[in-house]
């Protein structure tokens, strides 16, 4: 619990000060220094802010990163893009070098790709570094362990012959039948080996790349470039707006993946799954990840058809309204729901749950029940 002086302190500066917060609390010392950064941003109409300056910009950067913890930061850098129009100060080497990386400072800077001068190109494409290879040491190995423990389940042979038996999984399955008087175990379920091959799923990835899915695109881009490292999966990874753009080829660099995608723009869902729809070889082994908030530009009713085809011959097909750290996303809830009579679930997912999700429909889980954070 804190204390009534500490709990009037943070009135003082979420008030900010003025007659009428009705506090009377005069600030000093780092608490000043707060109150100071947080009017710079959020009273900047009445009392001139930030300026346009970078250096100013730049200093105030450092303030909040000293006051505040890191996830204060990310949300104080956020309203700082759209209320002063901090994109345009990105365009200056010393303002990224001083910016916080995150995942929304990355969206901002692929959105910005094709308007960065030359001589912040290099530090735009270093801070993209910092943040993916932050992301993939955090998320590389859940993904991987999820998938190849998925894989190494659905995979296994109950009806196997005598040269295929796991005798090690077969005799611990059966250790309720023991027969003490014979010291043996009578093996009435046997497991065996699962079936041998180069990849036993294909996983396509549908990404959305309009403005509204920025945080999604760059985790796509990174759990797409882990998946594309396991040899039992096969992985494609389409990027769309009103066109529709096949990255599989550079799965293999995701940063170079992040700069390819054009974030903004237009939306034509039924364009890309049709695209999609000729990747399909073996419809029982694909699971189709469609990753959009469903806001269709294109010909809905064509989309629907398309899913109904999709689903009727084997394909899981997978609705993400977001793969985020965000809440309850913005979406098209009755697109959402006309997917959902087609046995296709749609709902929103956080990073750390999506090899959870991926394993889930790997062994065709039910995951209208399994699904994190629906919606």
């Amino acid at each position: 619990m804190i204390s009534d002086d500490e709990a009037l302190k943070r009135w003082r500066l979420v008030l900010g000060g003025d007659e009428a917060d009705g506090t009377d609390l005069q600030l000093s010392g780092p608490e000043l220094a707060m109150d100071r950064t947080l009017q710079a941003l959020y009273d900047s109409d009445r009392r001139g802010g930030l300026g346009s300056s970078a250096p100013n910009v730049a200093r105030w950067l450092g303030d909040i990163r000293e006051y505040f913890p890191s996830t204060v930061v990310q949300v104080m850098q956020r309203d700082a893009f759209e209320r002063l129009d901090m994109k345009r100060m990105l365009m200056e080497p010393e303002m990224l070098d001083a910016v916080q990386p995150d995942v929304h400072l990355v969206a901002n800077l692929i959105a910005l790709a094709g308007s960065i001068p030359a001589k912040t190109r290099d530090t735009a494409r270093k801070v993209v570094s910092r943040v993916v290879e932050d992301l993939v040491r955090r998320l590389a190995d859940p993904m991987r362990q999820a998938v190849n423990g998925a894989l190494n389940r659905s995979a296994r042979n109950r009806r196997p012959r005598h040269n295929d038996i796991d005798w090690p999984r077969t005799i611990r399955a059966n250790l309720k039948h023991f027969q003490p008087e014979y010291h043996t175990v009578i093996p009435e379920v046997r497991i065996g080996y699962g079936r041998r091959r180069q990849s036993m799923r294909h996983i396509v990835l549908c990404i959305d790349q309009s403005g509204s899915m920025a945080a999604s695109v760059v985790y796509s881009a990174i759990f797409g470039a882990v998946l594309a490292t396991l040899p039992a999966v096969d992985t494609s990874l389409v990027v769309f707006d009103t066109a529709v753009v096949d990255l599989t080829d550079q799965l293999d660099d995701p940063i170079d993946l992040l700069f390819s995608t054009r974030l903004g723009g237009g939306t034509d869902i039924n364009r890309a799954v049709a695209y999609c729809q000729q990747l399909v070889r073996t419809p029982h082994d694909t699971i189709f990840v469609l990753i959009s908030d469903l806001f269709e530009g294109g010909v809905e009713e064509e989309l629907m058809k398309r899913a109904a085809s999709l689903v009727a011959s084997g394909v899981q097909f997978i609705a993400l309204l977001a793969l985020s750290d965000e809440g309850k996303p913005s979406y098209n809830a009755p697109l959402a729901a006309q997917l959902a009579t087609l046995g296709i679930p749609a709902f929103a997912c956080t990073p750390d749950r999506f090899p959870e999700l991926i394993a889930a429909a790997i062994q065709r889980i039910e995951l209208r029940a399994e699904a994190p954070n629906q919606p």
